[in-house]
């Protein structure tokens, strides 16, 4: 079941019309809505990044800016939320274009209401995962800036499973001082042992091990 009091689906479409139904139909399956009439609109509303889960419902060709260029301007600004594009005949280049940087989804007019619902629950799906997942990278990050620089030290070779032996031997300090900064690393990352070392400082950086 998704939370659809906590989310907010942003509809940006130049079409005021085409606009209004989209919000409606929205809105009749219990999705919190917020319409906007250009992509200028929503960039001086938008927060960054997101302040809720949920989704961009984006008209790919808008006077002024395009879909494509609001994309762009949200990945610049590290708050690329999901986005479902909308589009016209003749546009699914320019869809697959969006999708490869990123977006979720499109759809090409006209399509069926269910189509639409669907594509924007994956998509709050989508951002409600990327959020936890987010908040748990944070936390980690945080536990792990607790560290000194010769604790990550220690910390990197002990969570690739390196005895403190071959850890002082690689750092070229005394076993003693290795068994030492251990103690301080597990109690300042709050783990308890090199298996769990190692999974959070991946779920920090899928890369620091490697």
């Amino acid at each position: 079941m998704l939370p659809t009091d906590d989310c907010v689906i942003h509809v940006v479409d130049d079409d005021a019309a085409f606009r209004r139904s989209l919000v409606f139909l929205l809105e009749s399956v219990g999705w919190h809505v917020a319409s906007h009439a250009s992509a200028e609109d929503y960039l001086a509303v938008s927060d960054a990044p997101p302040a809720a889960p949920g989704c961009l419902v984006l008209d790919i060709r808008m006077p002024t800016m395009s879909g494509l260029e609001l994309q762009e301007r949200l990945q610049a600004r590290g708050a690329l939320p999901p986005i479902i594009f909308i589009t016209g005949h003749g546009d699914v280049e320019l869809a697959v274009q969006a999708m490869k940087h990123g977006a979720c989804d499109f759809l090409q007019k006209p399509f069926k209401d269910q189509a639409l619902l669907d594509a924007v629950a994956s998509a709050v799906r989508r951002s409600v995962e990327d959020r936890s997942r987010n908040a748990l990278r944070d936390e980690a990050t945080a536990r792990l800036g607790r560290l000194s620089p010769r604790e990550q030290e220690v910390a990197r070779l002990v969570a690739q499973g390196l005895p403190n032996k071959l850890v002082a031997r690689e750092l070229d300090i005394s076993e003693k001082t290795v068994h030492v900064h251990r103690q301080h690393v597990m109690e300042k990352t709050e783990v308890g042992s090199a298996a769990e070392l190692a999974r959070l400082m991946l779920r920090a950086d899928p890369a620091a091990l490697d």
